[in-house]
């Protein structure tokens, strides 16, 4: 009976991270359309569970919100996005019900409960994104929020999963604690990336490999990283300055060559060493997806940030991060 009950969960939390990655997909879809004010009011649109779509519905929602002129493609950008958001919501909620009232059966109680609250908070960070009229802080917490959401979900499936490594690769457990570093760097390297993003910096340097002539004598450190901005109507297009925006692109530039030069080594180090399939496996998966990676990030800057490009360095980086999920609790759980 634990069996089925484990694998029943295990089931319902794999849905649950292939919806994930929908909605962090659509996250950034939205985000980059420049929909994430299509509906200016949360949770519905326009006081709909639609979007305005009859002469009369419209005329309606901008009589109630002049200043938003319905955009139903930009409106529909947004309400999928939450449809979907609210659909991962329910099925964590049931799986936090589920683990909680199959506690004494065993298997991880905490966890869920604690995937819930974060999604919870992510769906307060949702609603202050369009109350605060795309604050720069609030958007890059909801970004960051979805990729948790997500990791949190792969590592309850990890946890829930029994599997063991093969080979005895006992000299690699030092490197678990170098995997926990890589885990902290990468989630400061999107946290930058979501920075970026959130202040419309991302074209902001255009040449490779840093940016155009010129951009050190224009680093300005005096407000690039200010949490609380000052009062606006709205941020969208962002507020900052040219020389704030070209200071985070730098950084977040420095920052993915970092991030590569440190994930590479820890690969190469894993790599050379393991003795078991199982982990030059898991090197090579973590090393191909940061290829990747690197790929989509300079394919923006040399194509002008296409969408699918776009929209992909946002889910490859996401792979990025539960490839090196995997490898961090195998190297410290599984040896």
């Amino acid at each position: 009976m634990r069996t089925q009950n484990s694998s029943d969960i295990r089931k319902l939390v794999f849905v649950s991270i292939l919806l994930a990655i929908v909605v962090v997909s659509l996250g950034a879809y939205t985000r980059l359309t420049h929909a994430g004010l299509g509906c200016p009011d949360w949770p519905g649109c326009y006081g709909l569970l639609d979007v305005p779509e009859t002469s009369e519905q419209i005329a309606k929602a901008e009589q109630a919100f002049p200043d938003r002129p319905v955009e139903p493609h930009k409106a529909w950008n947004e309400m999928i996005h939450r449809y979907f958001a609210g659909s991962l919501g329910l099925l964590i909620l049931i799986i936090a019900f589920m683990s909680f009232k199959r506690r004494a059966q065993g298997g991880p109680v905490g966890l869920p409960i604690f995937i819930l609250l974060v999604v919870i908070f992510q769906a307060a960070l949702g609603m202050w994104t369009v109350t605060m009229k795309l604050m720069p802080v609030v958007v890059m917490g909801h970004l960051l929020g979805g990729f948790t959401t997500l990791c949190l979900l792969f590592l309850l499936y990890l946890r829930i999963s029994n599997y063991r490594v093969p080979g005895g690769d006992f000299a690699l457990k030092k490197y678990a604690k170098f995997a926990v570093l890589g885990i902290f760097i990468l989630s400061a390297q999107i946290g930058l990336g979501g920075w970026t993003s959130s202040n419309y910096a991302a074209l902001t340097c255009t040449e490779l490999p840093i940016c155009q002539d010129g951009w050190a004598e224009q680093i300005n450190f005096e407000h690039a990283f200010d949490l609380i901005p000052p009062e606006k109507d709205s941020y969208e297009f962002g507020h900052l300055d040219h020389a704030s925006r070209v200071t985070i692109h730098v950084m977040h530039r420095i920052g993915a060559i970092v991030t590569t030069v440190y994930l590479l080594w820890l690969v190469f180090s894993i790599f050379t060493k393991a003795r078991s399939a199982f982990f030059r496996n898991a090197a090579i998966s973590l090393g191909f997806i940061l290829s990747v990676q690197v790929t989509l990030g300079i394919s923006n800057i040399w194509f002008s940030l296409p969408l699918g490009v776009a929209v992909s360095h946002n889910v490859v980086a996401a792979m990025l991060m539960m490839s090196l999920i995997t490898m961090t609790y195998s190297l410290k759980r599984k040896i």
